[in-house]
């Protein structure tokens, strides 16, 4: 049995999210799923799909590679801590899940800041302008070692938020866990002006690339998880029609 190396989190079950929906169908899975995240928002997130899942998480290398643009680094972090996780673990077969976001500016990456100043410094560079958030995903089986990845991208366009307001969200601490410094949900600074794309992907789990994921691996999914996560979250899934039409993600077989 693998045991999980320092600053790992160990497994933390998670039941099924209480259906709110008339006739919903929870994916039908026969071997366990691991989230290969510590983030409670992807966990919460995660919940909407209706069924139960186990969380770990092992800390990686972040650092993006010379020339690696922010589309790529995602895509690679994604599928590393998919493997991190499956090698920790050691449990037979199994489903792996992760996903890595980031804020990029350009060609710019804004991860979680470091240091107050630094969230203050991330928060003045957006303000009043667009940027992408992207996060790759990767879901993993283990017993194979076959992996199916995708990218989700969003364009957002910041508001022109005053110093005051920012210094106050400062002060709120909420920045510091958060790629660029902002969380698109607090319910105090309202950041965002306008997205463009999947707003789950915004707060770090866009549920409707998932649901590629799972079908592209022959899983059973619910009839249409978009709908369920634009239920709860009270937004349109603006990428719903494009991921109809859209080829489905690549399979890999290497080995973990």
């Amino acid at each position: 049995m693998g045991r999980l190396p320092l600053g790992a989190r160990a497994d933390i079950p998670v039941e099924g999210a209480r259906d709110r929906l008339s006739g919903h169908s929870p994916i039908s899975l026969n071997v366990p799923l691991v989230l290969a995240s510590a983030s409670p928002r992807r966990r919460e997130l995660l919940q909407l799909a209706g069924w139960p899942f186990l969380t770990a998480s092992v800390p990686i290398d972040e650092i993006p590679r010379l020339g690696e643009s922010p589309e790529e680094l995602v895509q690679r972090l994604s599928l590393e801590k998919a493997r991190a996780v499956a090698h920790a673990r050691e449990r037979g077969r199994e489903w792996i899940l992760s996903a890595d976001t980031v804020v990029a500016d350009g060609q710019r990456v804004l991860g979680k800041p470091k240091t107050r100043a630094q969230a203050r410094e991330f928060l003045r560079q957006l303000r009043g302008r667009k940027h992408r958030v992207l996060t790759g995903l990767t879901l993993l089986e283990t017993s194979s070692g076959n992996c199916w990845t995708e990218l989700a991208l969003t364009s957002v366009r910041m508001r022109e938020y005053s110093d005051g307001e920012l210094e106050r969200y400062l002060e709120t601490g909420d920045p510091m866990d958060k790629a660029g410094a902002y969380g698109i949900q607090h319910t105090e600074f309202h950041p965002v002006a306008e997205i463009q794309g999947c707003y789950a992907n915004v707060m770090g789990l866009p549920l409707c690339h998932v649901q590629n994921l799972i079908l592209a691996a022959g899983l059973s999914a619910p009839a249409d998880l978009p709908v369920i996560c634009r239920a709860q979250l009270g937004r349109q899934c603006s990428v719903r029609e494009a991921q109809r039409s859209a080829a489905r993600p690549t399979k890999g077989s290497k080995k973990t």
